[in-house]
């Protein structure tokens, strides 16, 4: 359980909650993210790999969910695992990495987000130690590879051909499913379909293996019908929707009251 003061996510999960997430992608300003974290999501991602997010906007939203009383939570552009140490230092509490195929690419991902002995996360987290106020480095460095949490997105056949053993790579926290990147390569590139049978039977995998490692399994989720199934089969990290999706949403409901 995580002991660095403000940090709740890692802490969640290991408590055996469901945390959902809210999804940025779309409007890359920090006002957006704050705002579905004082709505009450208890965690909030930001999407630099298919999002329209910079690094600078990337790293005020992470103050900017942290102010709304949220874990920020980052999903790095693909092998971008120097960003996973960055954003690590400025406050994130867990890192999405895209693409996590085999025991190398999760040892890769491991190594920038954790500290020896795990890993080999360099030294400088000075900006998420101000922004929870950690005065003291040690405890930081001491608790730090408990309190973030390394999230391997399962996309390929690969990926489902070594399953178990990404779910037991020290260091990997979370697998976190993306379904039209596992349905397209589960087909062979014919189907983009999230809601397939095969897609179906692969979470059942996925929910399996990481029951047998210790780890929790993750999806993102078109919609908070999709999530709430979905949290009753096991699966205790959602993503909900996106930015764009809670906007059109909001905007059509107050269209169709003043079109009567």
């Amino acid at each position: 359980m995580s002991a660095l003061p403000g940090f709740s996510l890692a802490r969640r999960l290991a408590a055996g909650e469901t945390v959902f997430t809210g999804w940025c992608s779309a409007v890359p300003s920090p006002l957006v993210p704050e705002t579905i974290a004082r709505e009450g999501f208890p965690a909030v991602t930001i999407d630099q790999q298919h999002g329209l997010w910079d690094n600078g906007g990337t790293l005020a939203a992470i103050a900017a969910i942290r102010s709304g009383g949220a874990a920020p939570v980052v999903r790095i552009p693909l092998g971008a695992f120097a960003m996973a140490s960055r954003v690590l230092d400025c406050g994130a509490e867990g890192v999405i990495a895209p693409m996590i195929n085999n025991v190398d690419n999760a040892k890769e991902f491991v190594s920038a987000t954790k500290y020896p002995p795990l890993g080999e996360r360099s030294w400088g987290p000075a900006r998420s130690m101000t922004i929870v106020g950690i005065t003291d480095p040690k405890l930081y460095l001491r608790e730090a590879n408990t309190s973030v949490v390394s999230i391997a997105m399962i996309e390929t056949r690969e990926a489902m051909d070594n399953l178990d053993a990404i779910a037991g790579t020290p260091g990997i926290d979370v697998l976190f499913v993306g379904p039209s990147d596992l349905s397209i390569g589960l087909s062979g590139g014919a189907e983009l379909d999230p809601h397939s049978k095969t897609v179906e039977s692969a979470l059942d995998k996925i929910v399996a293996a990481c029951r047998k490692a210790g780890k929790v399994p993750g999806l993102y989720c078109a919609n908070a019908e999709r999530a709430a199934a979905c949290a009753k089969r096991g699966i205790r990290f959602l993503a909900v929707n996106s930015d764009l999706g809670f906007l059109r949403a909001g905007t059509a409901a107050q269209l169709k009251t003043l079109k009567g």
